[in-house]
């Protein structure tokens, strides 16, 4: 995610290129889903002693007075949570993801009252947030039916064959310090939380403040499912002073969220020897090869580049495109882009809704601006729609992007993409890796065995052929992170699970010790062990 410094930007009152979706007719507003009733129910058992608030980015009117935490409140909701601990983890791993399958169930029953918080406290598009309820509950369903093969005691072959039984256990970490961003409040909240909680941890999370409700339904769901209260402790209040205490406290530490704050957030816990998993930013590239269908291309590139208008890790801001191709891809991408529909209901219907806040709209318009007057062409886009919300900005395309253009390179964060030809495919690799980010990419060709041969090329954590994030990232069972600066660590699959665990190796000798025995000296002990090792290799024992 981007770190610019925010700033209120200057924003002409400018009649942009794409439509605005019509509201149907009964549509909720946010009074009719944020009541004084929803708001006690979820922010009951919240550690904060003094008040704070959301807004929402449709019309920058407040949602919520919120509870915030004191470094004394952070110290109090670990400490409650610690207490939990143990009696959730005595449970069995059966017990515990029976918990995450009836979230599954409740999640997809109630989804209408989560995509609402969603699209009140992000400003995205219903499709969207829809997104979040499909990757959380997918994540529930892997972990309710995996866990127990992922945390089963493991048989190893001990040093001397059969004298010597190990085994190999998992146990919880403790108290996971999850520090989650508003950019998907639901999935890179409880999503990454279910691992942790069926493994056997307790969880104090600290979302951000302005998606502060999406995360308290979410807690509200799991301890209607059957979580205990104690065990999943949520806490708010400014980044700067509740994250630390988040760190200072915590077993382990899980992060989404920057590359600057992720590298603050890993100095915090290795001065504690406590291990961090961390997703962090990207410039995501996505090549178009010569022999891609470009229809099905440019398609492709509207979901990568514009949903939840561009503020997810993974969204592609770099597309690379063959050449012969390019003036084709380009058109028919650009219609696609200028046809999007932007709206603020809480209904199906809009393509894209708004930036979340100040600071991300100030980037966008610094990055489409500097890149403009420095002999960038706009193809679609690149004007803010105050007309419909404070914070809309048209989907954009630019093209004729070079260095030193901030777009070329720093993270954008927002729905901007810079188009790139090429004909050289060695190259065209160079460039796409010759980034310091590495979280996400996509290859598209009608050839797929030449696709996935593109693909181990790539320096990124996950590559999409065909498509531009979603079958990686809901692939649940494959790892899913990033590459140098875009992280440590890896949500999903094993990997997922196994790093809110420490392994613990429990070793029985039987009948003999590993020792000088019967009648042996030293010296006759050590000959025998040699031609023990010897055999033990001959007969291909690992």
């Amino acid at each position: 995610m981007t770190d610019s410094q925010a700033s209120t930007p200057t924003t002409a009152a400018v009649v942009g290129t794409n439509p605005v979706a019509a509201a149907p007719a009964g549509v909720r507003t946010a009074a009719d889903v944020v009541t004084p009733e929803v708001i006690a129910q979820l922010t009951r058992g919240v550690a904060g002693s003094g008040r704070t608030a959301n807004h929402t980015p449709f019309t920058g009117e407040k949602l919520a007075d919120l509870p915030e935490s004191t470094p004394e409140d952070v110290a109090d909701a670990f400490e409650r949570a610690r207490a939990a601990q143990p009696a959730w983890a005595a449970l069995s791993v059966r017990a515990r993801a029976a918990v995450l399958l009836r979230f599954h169930d409740l999640v997809l029953e109630r989804q209408s009252e989560v995509l609402d918080l969603i699209q009140l406290e992000t400003g995205k598009a219903r499709l969207h947030a829809h997104e979040e309820v499909l990757a959380v509950s997918v994540a529930a369903r892997h972990y309710g039916r995996r866990a127990s093969a992922y945390l089963k005691p493991k048989r190893h072959t001990g040093v001397v064959p059969t004298l010597t039984k190990v085994t190999e256990l998992r146990q919880p970490r403790g108290v996971i310090g999850q520090i989650a961003p508003w950019n998907y409040p639901l999935e890179l909240s409880v999503g990454d939380a279910l691992p942790a909680f069926v493994s056997g941890n307790a969880v104090v999370m600290k979302p951000d403040t302005e998606t502060a409700l999406t995360a308290l339904w979410a807690r509200d769901l799991l301890i209607e499912a059957g979580l205990p209260a104690e065990v999943f402790q949520v806490v708010l209040g400014d980044g700067p002073v509740v994250g630390p205490e988040v760190v200072k406290h915590a077993d382990y530490v899980s992060f989404t969220g920057s590359t600057r704050t992720g590298r603050e957030v890993a100095q915090g816990a290795a001065a504690r020897l406590v291990g961090v998993s961390l997703e962090l930013g990207g410039k995501n590239a996505m090549l178009v090869l010569k022999d891609a269908d470009v229809e099905k291309a440019a398609a492709g590139a509207v979901r990568a580049c514009f949903s939840s208008a561009g503020q997810l890790c993974i969204s592609i801001e770099r597309l690379y495109v063959h050449e012969s191709v390019a003036d084709d891809f380009v058109a028919r991408f650009a219609a696609r882009t200028k046809a999007m529909r932007l709206g603020t209901s809480l209904a199906y219907g809009a393509d894209m809704g708004s930036l979340v806040g100040e600071r991300q709209l100030e980037t966008v318009s610094r990055h489409v601006a500097e890149a403009v007057e420095k002999g960038a062409t706009l193809v679609a886009g690149g004007v803010a729609r105050p007309d419909i919300g404070p914070l809309f900005y048209e989907p954009t395309i630019l093209d004729g992007v070079e260095a030193p253009m901030a777009v070329c390179n720093e993270e954008t964060f927002g729905p901007v993409v810079s188009i790139y030809r090429f004909s050289d495919e060695d190259e065209v690799i160079a460039q796409a890796n010759a980034t310091p980010y590495g979280l996400n990419s996509s290859v598209w060709t009608k050839d797929g065995k030449r696709g996935h041969q593109v693909a181990a090329r790539l320096r990124t954590g996950t590559v999409n052929i065909n498509e531009g994030y979603a079958p990686a990232y809901g692939s649940v069972q494959s790892p899913m992170g990033g590459m140098k600066d875009s992280g440590l660590g890896r949500r999903h699959g094993s990997e997922g699970i196994l790093k809110y665990t420490e392994a613990q190796t429990v070793a029985q000798q039987r009948l003999i010790p590993l020792a000088p025995s019967f009648g042996m000296d030293d010296a006759k002990y050590a000959a025998f062990m040699s031609r023990s090792l010897k055999a033990m290799k001959a007969f291909r024992l690992r």
